[in-house]
């Protein structure tokens, strides 16, 4: 069953997992049973598998960095085990390395309710760990994700904030690191897509990157959106809507973005008028006909199919059905509400299918979902069927108020549902784009709910 919330850049909070008494920490004094990952002088070497994920070799060099900002010394990425140095730090993921698992097979290494999950990970002190090595420790996930969260849990337990560079959180200097404790464990998170909307990233987003981080790109681009997904993935999220305003650039007209959010291992969305990952806020109606599927179907659906070619390699959720241009309502076909039930069910069809013939299953199933957002809803309730495998997200009325939830039929259905979720509202007649007029209260209760 997938589940996705979403909530706006301006509320980035980590679903954050905090760990019971006795799991692994920095230690306040070491003994001999703690593991010395810096003695002031000497660092542990990070060896990260041969055959792990580019997105995991990338946070791997960030904790090596992370380790920098501590101590002032930064850790060899060895891509050989030094049989000379006896503490190492490992990290593998479970199913794809050879060591991590070994350890596993030899009962050394916990891997139980971690292997073949979703985004989970455990980080252990494991002895004779290999030939020359004594003692390790072993970060080990079981995807790619996994691995990728239990390295920034040690950048954590380090000292490193999540947001040292976007809110320039000092980072305490140490003269030595050390480890004790259980094994630390995250299983699978209770919601799977987790993360943030760039919306009215106009009134600050968008100038600040065209004019003061990235003024050679005049926009935001894959200089901002590593930031973006750097501070992701630190908090634990994994999905975004990217930037998607007139005044930005469209994140599939920039090649590099998508390749980016892939070396991140970023998963990529799409908003509630932006089906099939096509920003149709630059759509050209003077040469390429209305927004309308109704009486311009070649044209859009011809779009669509480029859109999933471009981008069906790519570990993505694809957003189905339509609305008009940007935030407008779908444009009206013969038949009002009977007629926008038979187009919608056309569309859902021609879209499955270009997600059928373009789109690569080696994440899975193809991650799909629909967002009944203000006029879609009344369509949703007179009876549109979605497929079963899509999930359903419900939206807040924009003042932080779920319209919907799942009634108990629509929770049997294995696509399960989400949440798209204010934090603040921009639009008209009532903007409060400076000031969070939503209650934390009423935050923690709509979010409670859903």
């Amino acid at each position: 069953m997938k589940t996705i919330c979403l909530i706006l850049i301006s509320a980035i909070a980590s679903l954050g997992f905090s760990g019971r008494a006795g799991q692994l920490a920095v230690t306040a004094v070491p003994d001999r049973h703690s593991l010395i990952l810096y003695d002031g002088k000497t660092i542990a070497p990070i060896f990260v598998e041969s055959n792990a994920d580019a997105a995991v070799l990338r946070a791997a060099s960030d904790l090596a960095d992370d380790f920098a900002r501590v101590t002032a010394t930064r850790p060899e990425m060895e891509k050989m085990i030094s049989t000379g140095q006896k503490v190492h730090i490992l990290i593998g993921t479970l199913g794809q390395g050879q060591l991590v698992d070994q350890l596993a097979a030899q009962g050394k290494l916990a891997a139980n309710g971690i292997s073949n999950q979703w985004e989970s990970y455990i980080l252990q002190i494991v002895t004779n760990t290999a030939p020359g090595i004594d003692r390790a420790l072993v970060i080990a996930g079981s995807d790619r994700r996994g691995t990728i969260y239990g390295i920034y849990q040690l950048s954590k337990m380090i000292g490193v904030s999540p947001w040292y560079w976007w809110a320039d959180v000092p980072v305490p200097k140490k003269t030595w690191l050390a480890l004790s404790g259980d094994p630390f464990k995250q299983g699978p998170p209770g919601v799977k897509y987790r993360g943030i909307f760039l919306n009215d990233e106009d009134w600050g987003l968008q100038p600040w990157a065209k004019k003061t981080f990235d003024p050679q790109f005049g926009n935001i681009g894959p200089k901002t959106y590593a930031k973006v997904f750097e501070l992701m993935l630190r908090l634990q999220l994994n999905f975004l809507w990217p930037a998607m305003h007139p005044g930005s650039t469209s994140f599939g007209a920039v090649p590099e973005n998508a390749v980016l959010a892939d070396k991140f291992g970023i998963v990529i969305g799409s908003s509630h008028c932006e089906p099939m990952l096509y920003n149709n806020v630059h759509w050209d109606e003077k040469t390429r006909g209305r927004w309308n599927y109704a009486l311009n179907r070649d044209a859009i659906h011809d779009t669509w199919e480029k859109t999933a070619e471009a981008h069906g390699q790519y570990e993505n959720v694809w957003t189905l059905g339509i609305r008009g241009i940007h935030d407008a309502s779908m444009e009206q076909p013969p038949g009002d509400m009977p007629g926008k039930l038979r187009l919608m069910t056309q569309i859902f069809h021609d879209q499955r299918e270009l997600l059928d013939r373009h789109v690569t299953k080696q994440w899975g199933p193809v991650a799909q979902c629909f967002v009944p957002y203000k006029e879609v809803l009344p369509i949703y309730d007179a009876g549109l069927k979605v497929p079963d495998d899509v999930t359903l997200v419900w939206v807040d009325d924009n003042f932080g108020y779920i319209r919907r939830l799942s009634n108990p039929m629509e929770r049997t259905r294995a696509g399960g549902a989400g949440v798209y979720w204010h934090l603040s509202y921009y639009g008209f007649p009532h903007s409060y784009t400076w000031i969070n007029t939503t209650a934390p209260a009423l935050m923690w209760e709509e979010l409670h709910k859903a």
